[in-house]
């Protein structure tokens, strides 16, 4: 029986003898240039099919085409970047915001689980307009930055956005040596911008305030012209009383009622205290013990 060694590369012939004994023998010199000659031919046979198959290349398509494993045979390798395999329209990649359309609700920045967006936006005291889908703008935008060296393309941001101004787009290479390369900055403000809405919208809030404020006191009331004002009522006591009497001088003005003088009436001297040893005034005993 004939056996090629995998080893060598010869083939060798194997037999067996008496006893169980293996006796094993090369084959002839010329016999193993043919069978090389045999291998050579399939080989050549093998290069020259994919030779002819070269001219057939695989379009590319992306992965959800019912022909992208379809071809067997032909040049399946892309030339990239010259040639790029389109991406689903599903596809989650890199972000990019439409300034436009964006309302400043801040939905965007709650939800993403990574903190990758910044938003910062100062409100407006004019009309600014509406968005290509009608909504009402409010606020100005000075901020709205996208780290997307943070971004986990987990597409959140895209789902609750109310204007669909946030979306990723298809573009998957963008890689970068720097690292702040990744922070995308789609802001409509300077910061000199920013400062003068800021300073409006402190001074509309406080012409606010001061209007609240006139509106909760009352006006005196106007005249109408051709008419005069009414005259102010008298100060003094009411009609039918009788004002009251001053005092002559030298007299104290009487006390309240309910409270006696204190002291003799006007014009009496004070009574003199009697003199010791007097009849109405008691002395100490002297004998007293």
């Amino acid at each position: 029986m004939h056996i090629f060694d995998p080893v060598f590369g010869l083939r060798i012939a194997k037999t067996e003898g008496t006893g169980g004994q293996t006796k094993t023998r090369s084959m002839g010199y010329w016999k193993d240039i043919a069978h090389a000659m045999v291998a050579l031919r399939q080989g050549f046979r093998l290069s020259w099919q994919h030779l002819r198959a070269s001219g057939q290349r695989r379009m590319p398509t992306g992965a959800e085409d019912d022909r992208y494993f379809r071809q067997s045979t032909g040049l399946v390798t892309i030339q990239y970047p010259r040639e790029q395999i389109p991406v689903p329209d599903v596809g989650r990649y890199r972000l990019h915001m439409e300034t436009e359309d964006c309302i400043v609700c801040d939905q965007c920045a709650r939800i993403c689980p990574v903190d990758c967006i910044t938003i910062e936006k100062v409100k407006a005291v004019e009309d600014l307009g509406t968005t290509s889908d009608g909504s009402k703008k409010r606020f100005y935008l000075p901020t709205f930055d996208i780290d997307m060296a943070k971004c986990c393309y987990c597409g959140l941001c895209t789902i609750v956005c109310p204007t669909e101004c946030l979306l990723m787009t298809k573009v998957y290479d963008y890689a970068e040596y720097d690292r702040e390369n990744f922070l995308y900055h789609f802001g409509n403000l300077s910061p000199e911008q920013t400062q003068e809405k800021e300073a409006a919208l402190a001074a509309h809030e406080a012409a606010i305030k001061q209007a609240k404020a006139a509106a909760a006191t009352p006006p005196a009331p106007q005249a109408e012209p051709g008419t005069t004002p009414p005259a102010r009522p008298p100060v003094g006591p009411p009609p039918g009383t009788k004002p009251p009497v001053a005092p002559p001088p030298g007299l104290k003005p009487p006390s309240p009622a309910g409270k006696p003088p204190a002291g003799p009436p006007p014009g009496l001297k004070p009574p003199t205290p009697p003199a010791p040893g007097m009849p109405g005034t008691s002395t100490p005993d002297s004998t007293a013990p």
